[in-house]
């Protein structure tokens, strides 16, 4: 089964949705989900971020954002919108 398959299958609106997905990741899967979400190599996105980080150090700061703000496969809500809507109370 393909990530993109996974990833329209958890869909039920029809349309894509940007996730971290779980099959294929080697850390949060961060780089596996923006390449599903894409159509592009999960090595490309996975090169973009480590040039990020040896060149500007912005890698690890956005795929720390990413993993925050984007929702894991079969969830509904991110990690950051579970964490807000904890301390709300």
């Amino acid at each position: 089964m393909g990530i993109i398959t996974v990833m329209s299958e958890n869909n039920s609106s029809g349309g894509k949705r940007l996730l971290r997905v779980r099959q294929g990741r080697i850390v949060a899967g961060v780089c596996t989900g923006l390449a599903a979400y894409f159509g592009v190599d999960v090595n490309l996105v996975r090169l973009a971020f480590g040039v990020l980080t040896v060149f500007y150090g912005l890698g690890i700061v956005c795929y720390l954002i990413a993993w925050a703000v984007l929702p894991e496969e079969g969830e509904d809500g991110s990690i950051l919108e579970s964490f807000v809507n904890k301390h709300r109370s």
